[in-house]
């Protein structure tokens, strides 16, 4: 989405997610001047259907949008581990 993200992480019990957060925030700001607005919102992933619930709505994101007709075609779509998230769907910049 061009003006917001979501992102379903799973930050490890020795940092608060609020770290996490901030430090990503921060980060971004500051190599891609990136304006964020304060704060985030977060939701508690009790169960593998809590979790398959949000990964839909993520991914059909960009539909309800009006961007794309086919989650599978939205272009800005990682995937993975840290160091190892790999693009899926097509890319085109």
């Amino acid at each position: 989405m061009p003006d917001h993200l979501h992102a379903l992480i799973t930050p490890g019990r020795q940092v608060p997610l609020k770290n996490v957060v901030r430090s990503f925030k921060s980060w971004t700001a500051k190599c891609c001047d990136i304006d964020w607005q304060t704060g985030f919102f977060d939701h508690r992933l009790r169960d593998s259907i809590s979790a398959q619930q949000k990964w839909k709505y993520v991914n059909e994101n960009p539909v309800r949008a009006g961007f794309v007709q086919d989650a599978d075609l939205w272009p800005w779509k990682f995937v993975g581990r840290p160091g190892r998230a790999e693009q899926i769907g097509r890319a085109h910049v």
